[in-house]
Parts: C-alpha cells; sequence; structure tokens
C-alpha cells in the first residue's frame, strides 16, 4: 500500500485583502502575554502574506522570556485556561502562568494529511523561521510536535545552501520521540521553495521541492494546529536585516490509500 493524495481540505493562497480570521489568528501564544503584546506585523500583497519584524516591534514576554525573543507569527488554534493558571499551550519554562484567558479557537487543526507549505525568507543570523504543528494541548499529554520547516539564519549560505530543520519533537508527550534534523541542502532560501509533509498512522515523511528528505515514527495521532512564524534574538542580531517570511500558499490534502501492483 502507498499513500496518495485525497480531497484537498484546506487552501490559502492568501489572495484577499485581510487574513482569514476564521483559519488564522495573527497572535503568537499570546495567553502567555496578551492579544495586544503578541501581535503579528504582516502584510498581504501580491497573492503572498510577508510576516516581518521591523525594528519598532517590541519583545515577546519582555522581561520573563530567556533569550529576549521577537516574533511574528500566525496559528489556526488556539487555547487556555483562566488567568493565574498552568493551562496553555507550549509554555517555554515551568510554572509559566497565564496572563489573558483565550477563547478556544479552532481555524484548521488536521489529524493527519498531506500538508504543503510554498514560501521564501530573507534572514541573518539571530533570527529564524519556521512551520510547525503542535497539540492543541486540551489533553496536557497531547502536545507532541511535528516541524515541517526549520531555518536558522546562521545555517545560511546566501544564494547558496541553508540546513532544513525537520521532525519530530516530544515536547511533554512520551508517546513522540525527539527525532528532528537540520538537513543542509542546496536551495536559495530567498527563492520560493515547497516545503511538505504527509503524516498518516504515526508516520510522518518531509520533502523539500517534492524530493523526500526523511521519515519519522512515532507521529502525533490527535488534531494538531498550524504554527508559522519569523523569530528574531536581538541578543544575536546586528539589527541591519529586517527578518521576513512571505508565504505563497498554505495547502492541506487528506490521504488516501491505494494498491500499488
Amino acid at each position: 500500500m502507498t499513500q496518495a493524495r485525497g480531497d484537498l481540505v484546506f487552501e490559502d493562497d492568501f489572495d484577499a485583502p485581510s487574513l482569514d480570521l476564521s483559519a488564522w489568528s495573527p497572535h503568537y501564544l499570546p495567553q502567555w502575554s496578551s492579544r495586544a503584546a503578541s501581535a503579528a506585523t504582516y502584510q498581504l500583497a501580491d497573492s503572498c502574506l510577508t510576516l516581518s519584524i521591523p525594528d519598532s516591534q517590541g519583545l515577546w514576554c519582555a522581561g520573563d522570556h530567556k533569550p529576549d525573543l521577537r516574533v511574528s507569527g500566525i496559528q489556526s488554534g488556539n487555547y487556555s485556561g483562566p488567568v493565574g493558571s498552568t493551562i496553555g499551550q507550549q509554555p517555554y519554562r515551568e510554572g509559566l502562568v497565564v496572563r489573558e484567558e483565550q477563547h478556544p479557537f479552532r481555524g484548521w487543526t488536521p489529524n493527519g494529511g498531506y500538508v504543503e507549505l510554498r514560501a521564501k525568507a530573507d534572514i541573518a543570523p539571530g533570527s529564524m523561521v519556521s512551520l510547525w504543528m503542535v497539540g492543541l494541548e486540551e489533553q496536557p499529554d497531547q502536545c507532541g510536535e511535528i516541524c515541517v520547516m526549520e531555518v536558522f539564519g546562521d545555517t545560511v549560505v546566501p544564494g547558496e545552501s541553508a540546513a532544513v530543520g525537520m521532525g519530530l519533537k516530544t515536547i511533554r508527550d512520551p508517546a513522540v520521540p525527539q527525532d528532528f534534523q537540520a538537513v543542509p541542502l542546496p536551495i536559495d532560501l530567498r527563492e520560493f521553495h515547497t516545503y511538505a509533509v504527509v503524516w498518516s498512522g504515526g508516520e510522518a515523511t518531509f520533502s523539500v521541492d517534492g524530493t523526500a528528505i526523511r521519515t519519522c515514527h512515532g507521529a502525533p495521532t490527535y488534531p494538531l494546529q498550524l504554527m508559522l512564524a519569523v523569530f528574531d534574538f536581538p541578543e544575536q542580531s546586528d539589527g541591519r536585516l529586517v527578518p521576513s517570511f512571505t508565504v505563497d500558499r498554505i495547502r492541506g490534502w487528506a490521504i488516501a490509500e491505494e494498491l500499488v501492483a
């Protein structure tokens, strides 16, 4: 049996004049700060979404998150407990408490399928971009991660190559193995490339521009939300470049199985 694409179940080509707020929240893990303090800087133009971090953008969770971090991101789900509780997605340290309660939000939260991103980025040492998928954490153990792509600027040789991270991250789910690798690839990150994962039955196969790179076993078997972001670490950055992540499209297909003779 081999896996093949079935029905197209999600598509955002960013053609609309505004972000589709039924699919995306333009706030990065706002429960640990606030919606105002976690708002992304982004624009929609030329059928693309561009996330960026201008000099004027403040720190995320200033005074608490170490190292200092700035981020512009969108996510297709969100969940938290009440203010003062420790219930929330992707806490970055033990004992972190909710500062602003978030209403449950569900955009596209797939449980398997084929997920595809076509994007380009302009980053330098001290910045990074990523598309990853994480559990909703309505049940605490359902927090494993499938990282479709992750690139740090200090691995990029402009116009020549980049180390593209892909794989599984345990986070706090003991059922998901830590199986993540940054793979050097001969790609120009400033040009559009297609990053994808086919994910079914606990197996995840990652590809770039249609070429399978690696396969991981033990992937989450519960719904995941998409997280798409550009990050900047001011202590490591020289500040001469505004990091940006330009997304042409995100699409998702169900998986169909077919016999191979």
